[in-house]
């Protein structure tokens, strides 16, 4: 797909794997919505960008309908979506305190999974509405997953879980938007540094570099902003879902 004059929607677009997306994507030439809950920071990069902010609660219907007509009004209907909004914590399923709180686990499964779904299910109908490009392709849609999808750490039963269900429900996306001519993909990045790893003492940042067999780094935003782009670019790419890790096999802790 030719990128350049695309409207393309990041969410957890305002920090993070998102922002650097949002910025690859538009160092392309692509329009640029960023849909995330923190305003602040949202609408200063919609600013440097040229593009839209809106604030939204991906798991909410209601909330991304709203997005998608302000992004349409204000860039035209997107082409590409780049999946980034989530969140991650750290509680085992039996702990010092008892048992896993159920709320904590439906809160992760609700914003990792439900709200990626949620925006795939809304935005793929707006651009199925689009004319078609080469190949017949209408658009793209990039999720992002987690190594912890497939080795999971102790204490990351709910992030793991919905992060399985993101890569899991990869491919069955993809082979129900073919017909539309939308390419689903999936980046399962390992540990990136991102701004929660920023507030971590530096040890702990160093340990967790020297676990990744090479380069022994924590990835860098703008190598997960490639990998994104390079699968919106690329029209073969389809119903994959791509490890970004160093070639990091996690331990159980």
């Amino acid at each position: 797909m030719k990128i350049s004059g695309q409207s393309a929607v990041v969410t957890g677009g305002a920090s993070g794997l998102g922002a650097a997306t949002a910025e690859a994507l538009h160092a392309q030439g692509a329009k640029i919505a960023l849909w995330d809950m923190n305003a602040e920071k949202g609408e200063a990069l919609a600013k440097k960008l040229g593009g839209v902010f809106c604030q939204v609660n991906v798991s909410d219907e209601a909330s991304v309908k709203a997005a998608l007509d302000k992004t349409t009004a204000a860039i035209g209907a997107p082409r590409i979506l780049i999946n980034c909004a989530g969140v991650a914590i750290g509680e085992k399923t039996v702990g010092k305190n008892g048992p896993h709180k159920l709320d904590s686990f439906r809160r992760v499964i609700d914003i990792n999974l439900v709200g990626t779904f949620n925006c795939i299910r809304l935005v793929a109908e707006a651009i199925e509405k689009l004319e078609a490009l080469d190949d017949g392709e209408r658009g793209a849609i990039v999720n992002t997953a987690s190594v912890a999808a497939f080795d999971g750490q102790i204490g990351q039963a709910a992030y793991g879980a919905s992060k399985a269900a993101v890569a899991g429900m990869t491919l069955p996306i993809a082979r129900d938007l073919m017909n539309a001519g939308i390419r689903v993909n999936t980046i399962a990045p390992g540990i990136f540094w991102t701004p929660m790893m920023a507030g971590m003492d530096q040890k702990v940042q160093d340990a967790l570099a020297a676990m990744v067999p090479f380069p022994k780094r924590l990835g860098k935003p703008e190598e997960y902003a490639s990998l994104a782009v390079e699968i919106c670019r690329n029209s073969y790419m389809n119903g994959e879902t791509i490890r970004l890790d160093g070639a990091i096999r996690m331990q159980p802790k």
